[in-house]
């Protein structure tokens, strides 16, 4: 229910403050959708599980990924998600996944020797770097197009949320900005206690289910963490925002990422080599995973298949897998 409110006020925000046509819009909007991670993986390293954060993390990505299968599902008509979408920004912010997740395995398999003032790996600042420039070429890409495409039989929706739909009104338009700042505030500060909540208890039952850590954050952890993702995606499907439930979940992804650099400052050590393997692991499902979806936009699959498109069985059948092959290697 914070998700909702957040995801709201953070909409109302974005328009009244004019962040929309910079970059600090499109940060706000990564920050508000990763809140449960930031709690998870600040209470999981403070508590020295790393292997929970590092699972949930990279195991969230493949997850949230998956979102798009279920909002393939809600819809109606013959058409799956990725032939709706009529536009190739998807394509660039699963690049933008894609670079950040090769960045990731390369951490992976550094030493911890190699750490920062012994505490931060090269890796961690590594990925908000070429997160910040994916986010810049993304942002020019979208305020000065150097190409124009249009996709027969595509329906992508809105461009941005700060164009009014013509069904449903603007959030908060009769609140002032003050108000509409405490309830993204106040939004906030329960997305966060509940999200440090969410890992102290499910650590306590996965201790006592005998269950891997990175295996635990990387599904039982991750699914709840993913409920914004959820909820915002189906509402833009719902609404028609075919485009914007893509971007969303794709661009969310990305950013999630960053909190490796925040994993390893609250641990005083590197995350993502401590736990190597299976890091690597997740990496690689998440960047098959965003792969078959960014290649789905440019072929436009035509049918589906139990009210699902090819690519999101496809989606589903690699995480499946994968998910077989996380249980054997942390075994």
């Amino acid at each position: 229910m914070a998700g909702l409110f957040l995801a709201r006020a953070t909409d109302a925000l974005d328009d009244r403050l004019g962040l929309g046509e910079a970059i600090g819009g499109m940060v706000l909007l990564a920050i508000a959708g990763t809140l449960p991670e930031l709690a998870i993986t600040v209470s999981a390293t403070a508590s020295g599980n790393l292997d929970v954060a590092a699972g949930n993390l990279l195991g969230g990505i493949a997850i949230q990924t998956l979102v798009l299968a279920m909002c393939d599902f809600s819809l109606t008509g013959k058409r799956p998600l990725s032939y709706l979408v009529g536009s190739l920004l998807p394509i660039l912010e699963g690049a933008m996944v894609v670079a950040v997740l090769a960045v990731v395995l390369m951490g992976a398999v550094l030493p911890t020797s190699d750490a920062i003032a012994g505490t931060v790996s090269p890796a961690s600042i590594a990925i908000v770097v070429v997160w910040a420039f994916g986010l810049m070429v993304l942002n020019q890409s979208r305020k000065a197009p150097r190409w124009e495409m249009v996709m027969e039989g595509s329906e992508p929706g809105r461009a941005h949320r700060r164009i009014e739909h013509p069904e449903s009104p603007k959030p908060y338009v009769r609140s002032k900005t003050l108000m509409i700042g405490l309830i993204f505030l106040a939004a906030a500060g329960v997305t966060l206690a509940a999200g440090v909540l969410l890992e102290t208890s499910g650590n306590v039952l996965a201790d006592r289910a005998g269950m891997n850590g990175v295996i635990f954050g990387a599904t039982f952890l991750a699914i709840p963490s993913a409920l914004p993702e959820i909820s915002s995606g189906l509402t833009a499907v719902r609404m028609g925002d075919n485009q914007l439930a893509m971007a969303d979940i794709l661009g969310g992804n990305s950013f999630q990422v960053c909190l490796f650099l925040v994993a390893d400052l609250v641990a005083g050590q590197p995350v993502l080599p401590e736990i190597g393997v299976p890091n690597a692991w997740l990496a690689s499902l998440g960047i098959l995973i965003t792969i078959v979806y960014a290649m789905a936009v440019l072929l436009r699959p035509e049918r589906r298949y139990l009210r699902l498109g090819p690519d999101s069985i496809l989606a589903i059948g690699i995480y499946a897998v994968g998910l077989v092959g996380l249980v054997e290697i942390s075994s």
